[in-house]
């Protein structure tokens, strides 16, 4: 329960954020341009919000027609009680809301659709843009303030352990990869995952000694399990702490040990350790262990659950840790090409959504809330909190009546045209697109509940 409440936190306050800087975009581009805002919500508030607050107003302004000014103050400022997202309220605009009463009367001039094409475009590219921004601010920040840390692949001496659909294809758990078609892979540039599930062949150290070139069937990126990474860095069993009147305390194990066998049975990872330990569960065996680079055998006897008794070192106090500083000028552009190359992976993946694969794919918001760790961790917190702004951006500029980018598609046919599409017809299109994205958001969150229930 406490890892379910943890996870949620940081997905509802990664999402807050990034839901406020969505409409603060759309907000701020519209009051630029002297459009009046009517609402500006976090989340949505059907029937009643938790929180609302409606300035007074002091001062009428009005504008050279004599007809009243908008300001900030018409803006009513508030917090809804359901949690898919937010909004702000347009004057004169054809949104969610649906105010058919108001587009009824005569145009005013503080409403949107009153004012140029390319203020209106403007207006509704700003969330987008906002979005992908804070994303580079973050991934600045991050690069500022933590540097860049990561375990080169070449150096992590014990290999891999693979998925099993990369296993099916060619790869073995304890494979170093090399190449993905014939480019180096590099952990710094972020993306090496994907550039080799879409290559045509991956180049892999195998044994410390055999290069091996594995052949990658097209699509390979859709038969990975939802719930498995294409690789994890193999972990070492080397002891960091052991638990009093535990096997291990009893069978005289120290600290710095690495163990090596169970039960004669190789376990150079943590994955085999592991599944050994559990074969041998309340057995007498003999434990292989390497002590100050000398080989010695340990006679133990496992609990019942499979356990004796150890903490293990973390995986950065075995395998060197390559860290790259910035500074502050030089975290800006690093900023940017992550946020671009993130960006760039994105747009790449979606087009395997298209697919029946990749349909099954989809998740809701329990595969969102599955991405944060299971402790809170400022770094991943805003590394995962980045990537989702990425993401939102790119989602809310598809060409979809009822985003961001069906507008967008609008208002560029009517520049280029120069001819503005009846309300009518934004009004038929709004609400083929709402429909359209509730049936997205059942079916993703329904495939959240299938896997949650039957895998």
């Amino acid at each position: 329960m406490e890892t379910f409440l943890i996870k949620a936190a940081q997905l509802i306050a990664a999402f807050a954020l990034l839901v406020i800087i969505h409409e603060f975009g759309h907000y701020i581009f519209a009051r630029m341009f002297g459009i009046k805002v009517e609402k500006f919500y976090l989340f949505f508030d059907p029937w009643f919000s938790l929180f609302k607050y409606k300035p007074k107003k002091k001062t009428t302004k009005t504008d050279p027609n004599g007809e009243e000014r908008a300001t900030w103050r018409d803006t009513e400022y508030g917090i809804g009680w359901l949690p898919l997202g937010g909004y702000v309220k347009i004057a004169g605009m054809i949104d969610e809301s649906m105010d058919k009463e108001q587009l009824a009367q005569e145009p005013k001039s503080w409403e949107f659709r009153s004012k140029p094409a390319y203020q209106r475009l403007l207006v509704m590219v700003a969330g987008v843009l906002m979005n992908f921004i804070l994303a580079i601010i973050i991934y600045a920040g991050i690069a500022w303030y933590w540097g860049e840390k990561y375990i080169p692949l070449d150096k992590a001496y014990e290999g891999m352990d693979y998925a099993e659909a990369a296993q099916e294809i060619g790869f073995r758990n304890g494979d170093i990869p090399l190449f993905a078609d014939g480019e180096k892979l590099e952990v710094a540039k972020g993306n090496y995952l994907l550039e080799m599930a879409e290559a045509k062949t991956v180049t892999v150290l195998r044994n410390h000694k055999d290069t091996v070139d594995i052949a990658i069937p097209e699509n390979f990126i859709l038969r990975l399990n939802d719930e498995e990474r294409f690789l994890t860095y193999r972990l070492p069993v080397y002891i960091g702490d052991i638990v009093n009147g535990e096997p291990a305390k009893e069978a005289g194990l120290q600290k710095g040990d690495r163990i090596v066998s169970v039960a004669g049975a190789p376990t150079l990872a943590y994955t085999e350790f592991t599944a050994e330990l559990q074969k041998n569960a309340g057995k007498d065996i003999t434990m292989g262990i390497i002590r100050d680079g000398k080989p010695m055998d340990v006679a133990i006897t496992p609990t019942s659950g499979g356990k004796i008794g150890i903490q293990l070192k973390p995986i950065t106090d075995i395998y060197p840790v390559v860290t790259r500083h910035y500074t502050f000028l030089q975290s800006i552009p690093k900023g940017w090409e992550i946020g671009t190359n993130r960006l760039s992976s994105y747009v790449s993946s979606m087009k395997y959504v298209a697919t029946a694969e990749g349909a099954k794919s989809l998740g809701g918001f329990g595969a969102i809330g599955s991405l944060f760790p299971d402790k809170w961790n400022w770094l991943s917190f805003w590394e995962i909190t980045a990537f989702l702004s990425v993401a939102l951006a790119f989602m809310n500029i598809l060409p979809i009546p009822a985003l961001d980018g069906g507008h967008i598609m609008f208002l560029i046919y009517e520049i280029v045209s120069r001819r503005k599409p009846s309300e009518k017809f934004m009004e038929y299109a709004q609400i083929c697109g709402m429909a359209f994205l509730l049936v997205l958001l059942l079916y993703a969150n329904g495939n959240d509940l299938y896997r949650f229930i039957f895998k």
